[in-house]
């Protein structure tokens, strides 16, 4: 009965369509279509070369936005296993979640928005609406990847259903979107299960990451909240095997609690809010899929820590303040000159601005310091 009522949470696996039309695929479903077109893009190969927290020279090891999307990917499906969810629609919008991300991170995104001010500024969650649904030309027919409706709905609602639409209007136009994603209801299932598995994936390996780049040590975590009960039980091992490995164990450990929470709140959840269909989970006015109160105090806390830690870290820092400078004197540079850089035919004079703004934050790392070296 459970199980059940379960899948009755699911999106169908038949799709209610897409933005144009187009033949159904008889050997893939709608969201397996959408999954490839994802991971043929050229938008999600760049990924490979964009900054997660380390600039993309620093270390062959860091994650970058390509790793970080497919240990999203990975989590999500595991969720969606256990709530019998569309599993490839939560695989697709875990692999296409961040494909509207700079190079340099979240200091390029800031340093981009300051470059729109006056445009209508710079998200990177619309930006990767504009990939999907004008960017990626690879088609005869149609601008952009022609995603199903319900992949579009989950993408504009990763952090949650939108009041304000003022941003997606200045950034994508009025009316964008026909009329066919209804902003105020809330996300599917999936789409909040790849918002979960996001926050799950950056909070677990960026400390990875800070531990492995030596940003603080395990003792630097012993006052944060489950991870304090972890890291103690992991500290007998210490002279019997690496630092490294005692590192990966704990990972996969909190990973795991993390894991175990959502499901466990998420089912008390289901019952509390009364849950028994797709619908009940459109019109819910709550978060669904979320933690625990006792894991929300360890998810804030950790976010804290490798905020203060890691993300402000001066030797990081350095480095993204320096993707920042590379960044707006790109902007600077090729609004001077943009045939110079890039082909301008199709351009409106009006569009202009955005269409350098697209133009950037679709490079990689290396290419936007390669162009900005031979440019100066």
């Amino acid at each position: 009965m459970q199980k059940n009522r379960f899948f009755d949470l699911s999106v169908s696996t038949n799709s209610i369509g897409r933005f144009n039309l187009e033949k159904k695929n008889i050997l893939r479903s709608p969201y397996q279509r959408d999954r490839d077109r994802i991971i043929h893009s050229t938008a999600f190969r760049r990924l490979k070369h964009k900054t997660q927290v380390f600039v993309n020279t620093t270390d062959d090891h860091y994650r970058t936005r390509i790793t970080h999307s497919l240990e999203v990917s990975q989590i999500a499906r595991t969720l969606a296993k256990i709530f019998r969810l569309n599993e490839d629609l939560c695989e697709t919008l875990s692999l296409a979640h961040d494909l509207g991300h700079t190079p340099f991170g979240h200091a390029g995104e800031e340093a981009l928005n300051e470059c729109m001010k006056k445009k209508g500024g710079f998200d990177h969650n619309i930006q990767t609406i504009r990939i999907v649904t004008l960017l990626e030309n690879r088609y005869y027919n149609f601008q952009g990847l022609n995603l199903s409706i319900e992949t579009i709905d989950g993408l504009v609602k990763h952090n949650g259903p939108i009041y304000d639409i003022r941003n997606i209007n200045n950034i994508l136009g009025k009316n964008f979107f026909k009329k066919k994603i209804n902003f105020k209801k809330s996300p599917s299932l999936e789409a909040q299960v790849a918002s979960i598995s996001d926050d799950i994936a950056y909070n677990s390996h960026d400390l990875e990451d800070g531990l492995k780049a030596k940003l603080f040590n395990l003792r630097d975590l012993k006052d944060i909240p489950v991870l304090k009960r972890i890291i103690k039980k992991h500290n007998k091992n210490i002279k019997r095997f690496t630092q490294d490995l005692i590192l990966r164990q704990i990972i996969r450990e909190i990973i795991d609690e993390m894991v175990k929470d959502i499901i466990s709140n998420t089912k008390i959840n289901i019952k509390k809010y009364k849950i028994c269909n797709i619908n009940d989970v459109y019109n819910s006015k709550y978060p669904i899929v979320c933690f625990s109160d006792k894991m929300k105090l360890f998810d804030i806390s950790i976010k804290k820590f490798l905020k203060e830690k890691m993300y402000f870290h001066k030797s990081v820092i350095k480095k993204t303040n320096y993707g920042k400078v590379i960044i707006k004197r790109l902007f600077t540079k090729i609004k001077k000159k943009p045939e110079k850089y890039m082909d301008i035919e199709k351009v409106k004079k009006s569009d202009l601005d955005r269409a350098i703004c697209d133009f950037i934050a679709g490079m990689t790392d290396r290419f936007a310091i390669n162009l900005y070296n031979k440019s100066k």
